[in-house]
């Protein structure tokens, strides 16, 4: 991870691989696939402008009508490697403001299912981030996304914790000292993509950042999945980002 090469165009470059189209410059990265397929049922992603392909299946890029303003949508994939890949694609295509929603482990356990968290940095403990920055130990979103999605949770009276996250590849390998050391360093929930998510935007010169609820914890002395899987507040997480994407 301490291999940092510098150079702005790589090999396989996507913006000469793939075509621009007509598309939102805003887009929600949402990792709730359930709330995007019930807007594809109710009409609302009006448009499926793009299909990706990957060999564990296509995905395909949504824009939807959001009060009267055009919003790009797509589920990002799991795990940072996957996610940057779409990420790329989907900044090739011509969005560059984005917000991610998204749930996370917790590792503080006063932080209940549900609870907003915004993250104001992420620790790299993943793969991906080391090929867009130099190696430092975390990384911040843009400021501009990070006051967007402050400003609309303050509007609609949402309590949210401003906190760091853990970013990490190794979802087995999430160790009892691991989350003591993390939580040492201020980390309050661990994910599997911010950082990376993080990294490319600053690389691209994109506005990017992420809004999480909380869902299992690894707070105690054992895993509690806690039922974190609820359609309710995921689907008001994704309004929330759509309305803090489009102030960017």
């Amino acid at each position: 991870m301490l291999e940092f090469d510098a150079a702005r165009v790589a090999i396989i470059e996507p913006s000469r691989i793939i075509e621009p189209i007509d598309i939102a410059e805003h887009c929600v990265l949402c990792f709730f696939q359930e709330v995007i397929a019930e807007l594809v049922r109710e009409g609302a992603c009006a448009r499926h402008l793009h299909t990706g392909q990957s060999e564990v299946g296509d995905y395909p890029v949504y824009e939807l009508d959001y009060g009267g303003r055009r919003l790009a949508v797509v589920h990002p994939g799991v795990g940072a490697p996957a996610a940057v890949a779409r990420f790329e694609r989907v900044i090739a295509l011509g969005c560059h403001k984005f917000i991610v929603c998204g749930g996370a482990g917790v590792l503080d356990g006063t932080i209940n299912v549900g609870d907003i968290v915004v993250p104001s940095s992420a620790i790299r403990d993943e793969g991906a981030s080391h090929h867009y920055l130099k190696p430092a130990r975390e990384v911040a979103p843009t400021r501009r996304a990070l006051a967007a999605i402050e400003a609309v949770l303050s509007e609609n009276h949402h309590d949210y914790i401003r906190g760091k996250t853990w970013t990490t590849d190794a979802v087995y390998r999430e160790t009892r000292q691991r989350v003591k050391r993390r939580r040492r360093e201020g980390c309050v929930v661990v994910d599997m993509e911010a950082a990376a998510f993080f990294a490319v935007a600053r690389f691209r010169r994109v506005e990017c950042a992420q809004i999480l609820y909380g869902g299992d914890s690894l707070a105690g002395r054992r895993w509690d999945p806690r039922g974190w899987n609820r359609h309710a507040m995921r689907e008001r997480l994704f309004h929330l980002a759509a309305q803090a994407c489009l102030r960017l």
